[in-house]
C-alpha cells in the first residue's frame, strides 16, 4: 500500500526563500529529487505505514510513529521538492538508508541528530558556507558534489576509512579535520561535514 500526498507552496511565496524539511522522528527508507515542473513545493509518495504530513510557518514536517521494530524497515518515504525555493532538511531519531539526488536544489544546510547508515547525496552548486551535521555515528555515507565546490570535514570521534578526493585516512582515534587545499581562501560557496560520533567509510568526492 502507498499514499501520495502534495503541499501547495506558500500563496505569494518569492523565489528562493527558504522551506524546511524536517523529520521529527527520523525516517527508515529515504529518497529526495527535485522538480523544476512542480506547482507545488512538496510532493511525497509513502510505502508502509503512513506518517503525518504538516506545513506551517514554512516547514514541511513527515512524522512517522517512533520507532516499532516489526513494521520501521518497511517504511519508505519518497519526496519531490520544488527548485523555487532553498531547502533546509532536518532528521531527528536518525536515517537507515537515504539516497538524495539534491543537484537542481538550493541546500541551506542538513541537519541529522542521530546515526546515519547507507547514505548518498549528490549536492548541488552551493550559495554560500552550507553546514551538514550529523550527531551520532556514521556508517557509509557519501557526498558527491560539483568539481569546484571546496569542502571539509571534521568527526569527533574515531574514523575509519575518511577520503576526502585524494586525501585518505585508513584508521584513525579521536578527532580528525580534513579540508580542501582552497577551503579556507575560498570566497565562494563550500560545503562544511561535521560528524559527532565515530565514523566508518566517509567519502567526500567531486563529480
Amino acid at each position: 500500500m502507498n499514499t501520495v500526498e502534495t503541499t501547495a507552496a506558500t500563496s505569494g511565496q518569492v523565489a528562493k526563500a527558504t522551506m524546511r524539511l524536517a523529520f521529527p522522528h527520523g525516517v527508515a527508507n529515504l529518497t529526495i529529487r527535485a522538480d523544476q515542473s512542480m506547482s507545488e513545493a512538496y510532493r511525497g509518495e509513502f510505502f508502509g505505514p503512513k506518517p503525518s504530513v504538516t506545513q506551517a510557518d514554512g516547514v514541511i514536517a513527515i512524522d512517522y510513529p517512533r520507532f516499532n521494530p516489526f513494521i520501521w524497515g518497511r517504511t519508505s518515504a519518497a519526496v519531490t521538492l520544488s527548485p523555487s525555493v532553498a531547502w533546509v532538511i532536518e532528521i531527528r531519531g536518525g536515517v537507515a538508508h537515504w539516497d538524495g539526488d539534491l543537484r537542481q536544489l538550493e541546500v541551506a544546510a542538513i541537519d541529522v541528530r542521530g546515526g546515519v547508515s547507507k547514505v548518498e547525496l549528490r549536492l548541488p552548486k552551493p550559495a554560500g558556507v552550507v553546514p551538514i551535521r550529523v550527531s551520532g555515528g556514521v556508517s557509509h555515507l557519501t557526498l558527491q558534489r560539483p568539481g569546484t565546490v571546496p569542502a571539509r570535514v571534521q568527526i569527533g570521534g574515531g574514523a575509519s576509512k575518511l577520503e576526502l578526493d585524494t586525501q585518505y585516512l585508513g584508521a584513525i582515534g579521536g578527532p580528525v579535520r580534513l579540508e580542501t587545499p582552497d577551503y579556507a581562501s575560498a570566497d565562494g560557496g563550500k560545503y562544511d561535514l561535521e560528524i559527532g560520533g565515530g565514523s566508518s567509510r566517509v567519502t567526500i568526492k567531486r563529480d
